[in-house]
């Protein structure tokens, strides 16, 4: 992530936080005194996406990303139908080491 995306993010959640209506201005002011340069499509880039989306869901839902092993290996895998099977073999792999590596003798109130 570029500066000016974050300078930009930073000041649209500072007007979120303050119930300012975030507009592409106000995110400019806030950057521009907060000492930093960004490019002009910048701020008008996040105002619009604070008019499409709600900024509680964006901060909500930001680590529910998902994704994951099987993902990668179902793009991966040809139309074949001994590919599908070598890779949900591959999979079952990844998920029993991804279990063994859970358990390394010490808990968190150990």
């Amino acid at each position: 992530m570029s500066t000016s995306e974050l300078a930009c993010t930073y000041a649209s959640l500072i007007l979120h936080d303050d119930g300012i209506a975030i507009t592409a201005d106000k995110i400019a002011t806030l950057v521009k005194s907060a000492g930093v340069t960004v490019e002009s499509y910048w701020p008008s880039l996040f105002a619009k996406v604070s008019e499409k989306r709600n900024i509680e869901d964006l901060i909500l839902n930001a680590a529910s990303g998902g994704g994951g092993v099987a993902a990668p290996v179902a793009v991966a895998a040809p139309a074949g139908g001994g590919s599908a099977a070598a890779a949900a073999k591959v999979e079952e792999k990844e998920e029993a080491k991804e279990e063994s590596e859970d358990d390394l003798g010490f808990s968190l109130f150990d």
